[in-house]
C-alpha cells in the first residue's frame, strides 16, 4: 500500500512541467518549411499515453514485488470448505536438499500458501504430533505454529490423516475439505492408491518434498547372544546395519559405548544386499544395569545414528527342577551353559512345599499330580510366578488330571501314538515375539513320535505357542490365575522326539524364567506397542509406576498382568534415549532403552509420476514446490503466480515508454 503512493510522482512531474522555451528568431523564413508542427490535441494525446505508460510500469513492478498468486479454488462456492494443512515431520525428512531440509523446504511452502490466502481465510494444522487446535484457526496463527513445527518421532500414514479430517469434517459445519499433503511421500507411510472411503468430500492436493539421492546408514537391530549379560565374560553383540539410498563414499564406522565410555569400534562394509553384520565383544564386571550404546558416523541423516540396549546380570534368577526319575540332561545343559541362572534339581519326593522363591519351576517327566502338588501348583501361580510341565509317559492320565483340575479347567483327554511335526508357531505368543529378533526362514519345527490331547475351558486361556497341524497343541500358555503355565504335550526326552534338542527349547525356557521377574535386557522400539513388564509383590494403585529421564517425570499408560504390571513406554515417550522406571515406595530400579522405528530409515519413497496416474480424478490434484519456496499447480489446478505476469506486463510498459519517447526526440529533431 505504501509502494503505491509511488504512481503520485510520474503524475506530479507531468501536472508541473516548468520547463521554459526559449524563442529562436531566424533571419530568413525559408528555413521554416522543414519544420514539421503538431497539433496542441496531438502533443495532449502523446503525453497522456506517456503518462499511462508510466503509471502502468509502476503498477506492475509494485505488484510483482508484492508476490500475487491467483487460485481457482478460491471461489465463493468454496467458502464453506476446510482449509487443511498436512506437514509431514516425521525424521525422514530431516534429509537434506542442498542446504536445507527437506521439512524446511515444505515449512517454507506451507507459509507462503497462508501468506498469500484470501482475508479471512481459516486453516485446520495437522503434523504428526496431536493436532494443534481440533478447529480451523487464523492465518496469522496458523502461520507462528507452522514456524514451531519441529521434527516428531512419531509417524502418521495417509490413511490417518485422512480420517482425522474426516472426522473434523463430521464436527464442523464443513461440508467438503482441501487438504494440502505436504510429504515426501514414503513407501510405509503412503499407499500406492487411494482409499475411496476416506476420499469423499475431500479435495486432495499432493506436495511432494523429495531429494533426488538420499542416503543414509542406520543400525537395524543389534542384540546379545546370551539371555543375560554375563560379569566376568566376553559378551558378544551382534548387530545388523544396513544402507538406504546412495551407497557411501567411505565405510562408516560403528562403535560401542558403555555408561558413556566408547569400549570398541569396528569398519562396516556392505554387501550387494547393502547389509553389514558384525560381532563387538566387551567385558563387564559391575552386575547393575548397564546403558549401552551402538553409533555410526553417518553425517547425511542423523535421528537413527544410535541402537539402545540396556541389561544387567540377574543372579537372582533361580530354576527349581522337580524330576520324578532322573534329571534331564537337556534341562541342565540349558540353565548351566551361562551363569545368570542358579539351577537346583530336585526329586519328585523331596520337593519343596513353597515355591515362591523361584523365578520357575518345571516339572520333569511328573506321571501323577497329587491333591498336595495340585495346591502348591496352584498357589504360585496365584503369585504371579511360571511353571513349566514336561509330562511323563503314562497310562494313567487321571493321575495327572487330579493336580490340573485344581489350577483350572485343564486336563488331558487322550494319547496320540501317531508321529508328527509341529506345523505352526504363534508368532504373537509373548515366548516368541520377545525373544527372536527373526526366525530363520528355513527352521525345522519340533517332531513328535507321540503327544497327549490336552484341552481347556475358556477360563483357563489357553495359547498355543506349537501346534501339529490337526490343531492339538505341542506347547501352550495357559494363565488360569495371575501366572504363566506352559504344558508341554510331549515328555522332554528323545524318545518322545526332538523338541529338546530343537531351536526353540533353550530360549523358550530362559523366557520363561524371565517372565516372572522383569527382563534384563530392554530394546524397545518405539512405536511397537509392546509393554515392559515389571513384577510386584502387590498390585495396587500405590504402585504407580514413573518413567524419568533428563527433565522428564512421567506416568505412563500402564495394566496389572499377573503379579506385576505392562508398562507402555512408547506411549508416553517417543523421543529415544535411555529411561529409568521407579515405583513409589521401592528402592529398585529398571532401566530402559527406546529406540527410534526403523521405517523413517528406510528411505523408500513413492514415484511421484506414477502416484500422479494412481491418484488422479477430480478430487486429487499435484501441486509442485518452486527453488523459491512457492507452489505451482499442475493443469488448472492451485495457485498461479500472478508475479511473473506482472513483471511481463511491466517491461512491455518500459518498452512502450521509450518508444513514445523516442518518437518524440525524432519529432523534435
Amino acid at each position: 500500500m505504501v509502494a503505491g503512493l509511488s504512481l503520485a510522482i510520474p503524475v506530479l512531474i507531468h501536472l508541473f512541467n516548468l520547463r521554459k522555451y526559449k524563442t529562436v528568431f531566424f533571419p530568413h523564413t525559408r528555413f521554416l518549411k522543414n519544420i514539421q508542427l503538431n497539433s496542441r490535441k496531438q502533443s495532449q494525446v502523446r503525453y497522456k499515453l506517456l503518462l499511462a505508460m508510466r503509471l502502468l510500469f509502476l503498477t506492475f513492478l509494485i505488484l510483482a514485488f508484492a508476490q500475487p498468486f491467483f487460485s481457482k479454488n478460491n471461489k465463493k462456492s468454496d467458502a464453506n470448505k476446510l482449509q487443511a494443512i498436512y506437514i509431514d515431520n516425521s525424521y525422514s525428512l530431516s534429509v537434506k536438499k542442498g542446504a536445507r531440509t527437506l521439512l524446511d523446504i515444505a515449512k517454507e511452502a506451507a507459509r507462503k500458501q497462508v501468506q498469500h490466502a484470501p482475508p479471512g481465510s481459516k486453516f485446520l494444522l495437522l503434523t504428526n504430533d496431536q493436532p494443534h487446535s481440533y478447529r480451523p484457526e487464523t492465518a496469522d496463527k496458523v502461520f507462528a505454529e507452522i514456524n514451531a513445527t519441529d521434527f516428531s518421532a512419531s509417524g502418521k500414514t495417509a490413511g490417518q490423516v485422512l480420517a482425522t479430517v474426516q472426522s473434523i469434517l463430521q464436527n464442523e459445519s464443513n461440508g467438503s475439505a482441501d487438504l494440502y499433503y505436504y510429504s515426501d511421500f514414503q513407501q510405509s507411510a503412503f499407499p500406492a492408491q487411494p482409499d475411496k472411503t476416506l476420499m469423499k468430500n475431500i479435495t486432495f492436493y499432493g506436495l511432494p518434498a523429495q531429494a533426488e539421492e538420499p542416503e543414509n546408514i542406520y543400525i537395524d537391530t543389534a542384540y546379545l547372544t546370551t539371555p543375560v549379560l554375563q560379569t566376568g565374560k566376553s559378551n558378544f553383540l551382534v548387530i545388523h546395519s544396513k544402507s538406504a539410498g546412495k551407497a557411501p563414499k567411505e565405510n562408516p564406522v560403528l562403535s560401542l559405548s558403555i555408561n558413556g565410555q566408547v569400549k570398541s569400534a569396528a569398519s562396516l562394509n556392505f554387501s550387494d544386499k547393502k547389509e553389514s553384520i558384525d560381532t563387538l565383544s566387551f567385558n563387564m564386571n559391575d552386575a547393575s544395569w548397564q546403558s549401552i550404546a551402538l553409533s555410526v558416523n553417518d553425517a547425511a541423516v542423523r535421528f537413527d545414528d544410535t541402537f539402545r540396549i540396556t541389561a544387567r546380570s540377574s543372579p537372582n534368577l533361580s530354576v527349581l527342577v522337580i524330576n520324578e526319575g532322573q534329571p534331564n540332561p537337556y534341562i541342565q545343559a540349558a540353565f548351566r551353559a551361562y551363569n545368570g541362572f542358579r539351577l537346583n534339581n530336585t526329586d519328585v519326593a523331596a520337593s519343596p512345599k513353597d515355591w515362591k522363591d523361584y523365578n520357575l519351576v518345571i516339572l520333569n517327566g511328573i506321571t501323577r499330580i497329587d491333591e498336595a502338588m495340585g495346591k502348591t501348583l496352584n498357589d504360585a501361580l496365584q503369585l504371579g510366578q511360571s511353571i513349566c510341565i514336561f509330562p511323563g509317559r503314562t497310562s494313567n492320565i487321571q493321575g495327572l488330571n487330579d493336580g490340573l483340575k485344581m489350577t483350572g479347567d485343564i486336563r488331558i483327554a487322550a494319547v496320540d501314538t501317531s508321529v508328527q511335526t509341529a506345523s505352526s508357531l504363534q508368532q504373537g505368543s509373548a515366548l516368541v515375539k520377545d525373544l527372536f529378533e527373526k526366525i530363520p526362514d528355513n527352521v525345522q519345527l519340533p517332531v513328535a513320535n507321540w503327544h497327549y490331547i490336552v484341552t481347556a475351558g475358556l477360563g483357563a486361556n489357553q495359547q498355543s505357542v506349537l501346534s501339529f497341524r490337526n490343531g492339538d497343541p505341542l506347547l501352550a500358555r495357559y494363565t488360569p490365575s495371575r501366572g504363566q503355565l506352559y504344558i508341554s504335550s510331549v515328555a522332554a526326552d528323545l524318545q518322545s522326539g526332538n523338541f529338546p534338542g530343537s531351536y526353540f527349547f533353550t530360549p523358550f525356557l530362559y523366557e520363561m524364567a524371565m517372565q516372572s521377574g522383569s527382563s534384563s535386557i530392554y530394546a524397545i522400539t518405539a512405536g511397537g506397542q509392546q509393554p515392559v513388564y515389571l513384577p510386584l509383590s502387590n498390585v495396587s494403585e500405590r504402585n504407580t509406576v514413573h518413567i524419568s529421564g533428563k527433565d522428564l517425570d512421567i506416568i505412563p499408560p500402564q495394566r496389572p498382568n499377573g503379579a506385576g504390571l505392562d508398562i507402555f513406554i512408547d506411549q508416553a515417550v517417543q523421543q529415544a534415549g535411555f529411561y529409568s522406571l521407579t515405583t513409589a515406595g521401592s528402592s529398585d530400579t529398571t532401566r530402559i532403552a527406546l529406540n527410534q522405528d526403523k521405517s523413517e530409515s528406510q528411505l523408500d519413497l513413492r514415484d511421484i509420476s506414477v502416484l500422479k496416474k494412481e491418484w488422479n480424478g477430480d478430487n486429487m490434484k499435484w501441486l509442485s514446490i518452486t527453488d523459491n519456496g512457492g507452489i505451482e499447480g499442475a493443469g488448472d489446478s492451485g495457485s498461479f503466480p500472478l508475479w511473473k505476469v506482472c513483471v511481463i506486463l511491466a517491461l512491455i510498459m518500459l518498452t512502450a515508454e521509450t518508444f513514445l519517447l523516442a518518437r518524440k526526440q525524432v519529432a523534435v529533431a
